[in-house]
């Protein structure tokens, strides 16, 4: 009886362990998805099969997010090390998608120089970092005084179209990367993403106001 009991307790445990798992596991895809991206310009054709499956590996990071969250709270099984590398995991995938897009010059958009390109790139990068070290710094200074902080709609739209924003340009790169509609639709999925990032951001600071 004693030894079913502790096997019963082993295998829960084990069950407990997977969203931290499926969190690390996360964290490596997005490292290698990273990889893939900055590398893409040097690669030889067929190009676009390289960046469908560099986009794969990020649609599969993103599904992970989904299933960790989801797990951890049916078998109640938050940890640090989720409540810690979640987050972080996140980050590295979306901030990291658009930096490397940055360095490497995407998206293309109309007929815009290097240089015009290049201060849209950065611009959009600065804006996403500095909204996401502010509301981790709001959100980690309200719970060090017990204060909940939970997500907020304005927050998981934010999530959503960014990595939307990241799938938009991974498509025109591989498939629609001269093609005019290619070029409007990236250009409003990019403005939608910077205004939400930007409202949220916004949000999150008068709450702490409040």
């Amino acid at each position: 009886m004693l030894l079913f009991c502790f096997r019963l307790d082993s295998k829960i445990e084990m069950v407990k362990q997977i969203p931290n798992m499926l969190t690390f596991g996360r964290l490596i895809l997005s490292v290698v998805f990273l990889v893939m991206v900055y590398l893409s310009p040097s690669r030889a054709e067929p190009k676009w099969l390289y960046l469908d499956m560099a986009f794969a590996l990020f649609v599969v990071a993103g599904l992970t997010d989904l299933a960790d969250g989801y797990l951890a709270r049916k078998f109640d099984a938050t940890s640090k090390f989720g409540r810690i590398v979640d987050p972080l995991a996140d980050k590295v995938l979306i901030c990291g998608a658009f930096i490397v897009f940055a360095v490497i010059g995407e998206p293309k958009l109309f007929n815009l120089d290097t240089q015009a390109l290049a201060i849209i790139q950065w611009t959009f990068v600065g804006v996403i970092i500095a909204r996401e070290a502010t509301v981790t710094i709001i959100r980690q200074w309200s719970e060090s005084r017990g204060i909940v902080f939970p997500a907020t709609w304005s927050g998981k739209l934010k999530m959503f179209l960014q990595a939307f924003a990241v799938g938009t340009v991974m498509v025109k790169m591989a498939h629609v990367q001269t093609d005019a509609w290619g070029y409007w639709f990236t250009s409003v999925v990019y403005i939608a993403t910077i205004s939400i990032t930007i409202i949220s951001g916004v949000l999150s600071f008068k709450k702490l106001k409040t």
